[in-house]
């Protein structure tokens, strides 16, 4: 990123050294006010955190846009167009609900509300997508009538699978800064072929993106002083919506160059692969089971990580370099047109090693010993209630 792509550098720069700044005081509040996480049996960190990461983290994503309204290079994008002040908005309104969810556990459906209305206010401003690309198939032209059905699934599906990964300390904020500091790159390189016109604020959105996590990650490394919550996962899952929506759902129809202008909205899979991946295996595992999807387990892939031996900032170490490999995958053929011929080889390897490491009853047997046989208690000539 050099050139004309200064710009962007500076808007992450200013995100990450705003969002550092204001971790400091906003664990001191949430310590004063009782803002804090505390310990339970399915929890991983073992003493009490303060919450409000995620007030830090819209806070310097503010700074950020403002400080790119002011750079020459970007101005025209706050100029020419309202979605800027969408992206804030919906940003805003998932962590008001994201901070009510923390401080009082919102019903599964009063979140989801609160996501919806987020959607709601990215498609009233324009941040949506235009069409989607059928690989090999066309282009489907989105109606008016189904655009907001999309936006709201789209939302909904990129926060909760987020919200799901933030189970370890400094995991969710690593694997956004490294997705969305990739999805920049690829944007621009669109626009750098003229397949994305320079006024498509997807790079700008990814960029702040990028630069919050950043700037939350030293306060959320293991062992962490300060959690982003449901309003950081939340607030991260709409603004990598909206940056997906309007580089996927709008670059145009093209050939040749890479696989990923067959179908640009196959690019979150991708570089949410390790999300979007754990997000699947949850609801098929409490579907089969009969659970609701909201309903929290320890099978999630850090989990199964842990429970394999690895260490806390192993595992999130190794989740890091498997969001890189997916987001490298992604970016290097568009710079390198003869590697394209490796990436459906390097697809199926990966999915075979997910597939292999953790299907839902891998090692079950071994990890789980089998329950004693129940002893016939002799006082009551029942079975015994030591064992459930």
């Amino acid at each position: 990123m050099v050139g004309t792509d200064w710009p962007y550098l500076v808007v992450a720069a200013v995100a990450a050294v705003t969002t550092g700044l204001l971790t400091r005081p906003a664990r001191a509040i949430a310590r004063k006010v009782g803002f804090v996480s505390i310990p339970i049996d399915r929890s991983v960190h073992q003493r009490t955190t303060p919450y409000g990461g995620g007030a830090a983290m819209f806070a310097g994503l503010c700074v950020a846009m403002a400080a790119g309204a002011l750079i020459p290079g970007i101005r025209a994008l706050f100029v020419s167009t309202n979605e800027p002040v969408g992206v804030i908005v919906a940003a805003f309104v998932i962590v008001v609900v994201g901070l009510v969810d923390d401080s009082r556990n919102m019903s599964a459906p009063a979140k989801m509300s609160g996501q919806v209305l987020a959607a709601s206010v990215l498609y009233f401003s324009g941040v949506t997508m235009y069409w989607f690309k059928v690989p090999f198939g066309g282009v489907l032209v989105l109606g008016a009538s189904i655009l907001p059905l999309i936006t709201s699934i789209w939302v909904i599906a990129l926060t909760n699978a987020i919200n799901l990964i933030d189970g370890l300390d400094g995991l969710a904020a690593g694997i956004v800064a490294i997705a969305s500091g990739a999805l920049c790159v690829y944007g621009l390189r669109l626009e750098d072929l003229g397949l994305l016109p320079a006024t498509n604020i997807g790079p700008l959105v990814a960029a702040a993106t990028c630069g919050i996590c950043l700037g939350f990650l030293p306060s959320n490394y293991h062992p962490a002083r300060l959690f982003m919550g449901d309003a950081g996962a939340l607030l991260l899952g709409v603004l990598m919506s909206a940056a997906t929506m309007v580089i996927g759902g709008r670059t145009p129809p093209a050939s040749g160059v890479t696989y990923f202008f067959f179908a640009p909205l196959l690019i979150p899979f991708f570089i949410l692969g390790v999300p979007l991946v754990d997000m699947g295996f949850a609801f098929i595992r409490r579907t089969a089971s009969g659970q609701g999807f909201h309903n929290p387990d320890k099978d999630h892939v850090h989990h199964r990580l842990l429970r394999l031996g690895h260490g806390h900032r192993r595992t999130v170490t190794i989740l890091w370099l498997w969001t890189a490999l997916l987001s490298g995958m992604v970016l290097f053929p568009l710079y390198e047109e003869k590697v394209n011929v490796f990436i459906p080889f390097g697809v199926a390897a990966m999915g075979v090693g997910l597939y292999t490491g953790f299907h839902p009853g891998v090692r079950r047997n071994v990890q789980e010993p089998e329950a004693p046989v129940p002893v016939a208690s002799s006082s009551s000539g029942g079975p015994s209630q030591g064992v459930q």
